[in-house]
């Protein structure tokens, strides 16, 4: 099983996203059984919170299901139980890595470095432009599934 944690800031727009995008895909690919995804936030400010209607409407407009979901906060817990725990952008990464109590076992990741970008994945809640993000999150989880199989493959 590979455990897979997308965390952002309020996890209602970009994390929810690619949770919802990557389930897709697996399911494409007939992997969805060899996958549990999951996603998280690094403030409490959205807890309980449904994704975002922009979230909502791209992923609907593009045909993909989206997955029942509410806002929560990563825990400590999260790093023991997940394998990759992919943050949006560097702020993500530095509270993740604080709420973590660090990263010994390097399992927190930026989701675009997988693309060989250093860039953030653009935040809807303040561009109000879904269409960004959604590219940036294909570009960033087709990376993510190929180094996965070069992984699993190596």
């Amino acid at each position: 099983m590979i455990r897979v944690l997308f965390v952002c800031h309020g996890n209602i727009c970009r994390s929810t996203m690619a949770q919802s995008m990557l389930a897709d895909m697996v399911r494409k690919l007939h992997r969805d059984s060899q996958f549990e995804i999951d996603s998280a936030a690094t403030s409490y400010e959205e807890i309980g919170n449904s994704p975002h209607y922009g979230t909502v409407a791209k992923l609907r407009s593009v045909g993909i299901p989206v997955i029942p979901h509410r806002a929560r906060r990563m825990t400590p817990q999260d790093y023991e139980h997940y394998d990759y725990i992919i943050g949006m952008d560097t702020a993500n990464m530095r509270n993740m890595e604080r709420i973590a109590g660090g990263d010994p076992q390097r399992k927190l990741y930026k989701l675009l470095t997988f693309a060989g970008l250093s860039r953030d994945v653009a935040d809807p809640w303040y561009t109000d432009d879904f269409d960004a993000t959604y590219r940036d999150l294909q570009t960033g989880l087709t990376a993510f599934l190929t180094w996965l199989d070069g992984r699993e493959n190596a």
